[in-house]
């Protein structure tokens, strides 16, 4: 098995449930992980993270409110792109999200 991973892509968008965070945004973190079977006689897949961080930045040009929304569009768009892939894992972390108090962060994990 072979695992093309991008990890820590940063960025901030008006992402959010409570109206401050559309004007003000938060601050995210996205974790992709491909995972590609490999055949010991042939040359190892090729996955191009340029693509990965591409299809993270078009997921969050768009719209919408809730991480698990933009974990699913992620996923998607990573399949389709990559067909080979027999696994897609996305992490997304809003960082310090408004709760009241200290949290490091929240996080929605699609793996599959």
């Amino acid at each position: 098995m072979l695992t093309v991973s991008l990890h820590g892509i940063k960025l901030h968008a008006p992402i959010g449930l409570y109206p401050e965070e559309k004007t003000e945004g938060n601050d995210f973190e996205i974790d992709v992980d491909v995972f590609l079977a490999t055949d010991g006689h042939a040359a190892l897949p090729f996955v191009d993270y340029a693509l990965i961080y591409q299809i993270v930045m078009d997921a969050f040009g768009q719209d919408g409110e809730l991480l698990e929304t933009f974990a699913k569009a992620i996923h998607a768009a990573t399949k389709e792109k990559f067909v080979l892939a027999q696994r897609v894992k996305v992490a997304i972390r809003k960082l310090h999200p408004p709760l009241g108090g200290p949290v490091a962060w929240s996080q929605v994990c699609l793996d599959e």
